[in-house]
């Protein structure tokens, strides 16, 4: 769908967030860009709120998102937490139930996954996954990410039941899809949990109601608005309740199928710095921002 349709749209004038994934959204694969760090500075010295939405725990955050200058809010692990940028306190919390996150536990334990536990702000792997990564690399997992941003324990089963009150997200890795898809028939009986997918090779437990768009629609009670003066901007699943929810929809153009579906308009991709384009041309009047000296 293409972002010209709605340019004369009056739903443009209700809009009061900007509601943001960061990976293959608002990132590039070289991180945020300058151009995108200064779009989203002056939407919010021009009265738009900005609130990052994103999978990732507040530990593996980019520094540069963290110092956005007027950014309030971040939504963290898919909806767990909102927290503030700058500190990471919790302003508030939607934990996996006990009960059903020992469930997972339990049917995980019985396979050879790799699998990433997300308490506290922080996100944890097993020593020994960690080590072999380390030493040896990976073909489906994100060896540079996980090294950077995932904190290596002994006995990961034993560390997930420890904190099994307060798990936010568990992220399960798959190097085959047919395993991927074979788990998802199984997760999808389990009560009280969501899953959802952030990555080809992944999927992702939260609680019964935690989702980005759950934690969104509280940031907008703290502001006073509704998620129709929202525009939120995703390319993944785990993305999908918060583009269906908001006022306007923005699918990136590498997004997937689904998302593309669901979305009311599409931007142009993430290493294209589509949300920098798509701000710039709806919410900040610019007529071609690729013509401008700020995109050159």
């Amino acid at each position: 769908m293409n972002i010209f349709k709605l340019k004369n749209s009056p739903i443009l004038d209700k809009i009061k967030l900007i509601a943001l994934d960061l990976d293959g959204t608002t990132l590039t694969r070289n991180g945020l860009t300058r151009r995108t760090k200064e779009t989203l500075e002056e939407a919010i010295a021009n009265g738009v709120d900005v609130v990052i939405a994103t999978g990732r725990p507040y530990s593996a955050l980019p520094e540069e998102v963290k110092n956005i200058k007027g950014l309030e809010y971040i939504i963290i692990s898919n909806g767990a937490h909102i927290v503030k940028p700058l500190t990471g306190e919790f302003l508030y919390s939607n934990y996996v139930d006990r009960d059903a996150i020992l469930n997972v536990r339990r049917i995980l334990m019985e396979r050879d996954f790799p699998v990433e536990v997300f308490t506290e702000g922080r996100a944890y792997v097993d020593r020994e996954l960690y080590e072999d990564v380390k030493k040896n690399g990976s073909t489906y997992l994100a060896a540079k990410y996980i090294l950077r941003t995932r904190e290596p324990v002994d006995r990961i089963f034993d560390f997930w039941y420890e904190h099994s009150s307060r798990i936010e997200n568990v992220n399960i890795q798959f190097e085959y899809q047919q395993d991927k898809a074979e788990m998802k028939t199984v997760l999808e009986k389990a009560e009280g949990i969501t899953l959802t997918s952030s990555t080809f090779h992944n999927l992702e437990v939260g609680g019964e109601t935690t989702s980005k768009a759950s934690a969104l629609e509280e940031v907008c009670r703290m502001k006073g608005i509704t998620m129709e003066n929202v525009m939120a901007f995703g390319d993944s699943p785990n993305d999908g309740a918060m583009i269906r929810g908001a006022g306007i929809g923005v699918a990136m153009e590498n997004a997937t199928a689904d998302i593309l579906e669901d979305a009311d308009i599409t931007a142009p991709s993430n290493d294209d710095e589509g949300v920098a384009y798509t701000i710039r041309m709806l919410l900040l009047g610019e007529t071609d921002p690729l013509l401008s000296s700020e995109f050159c």
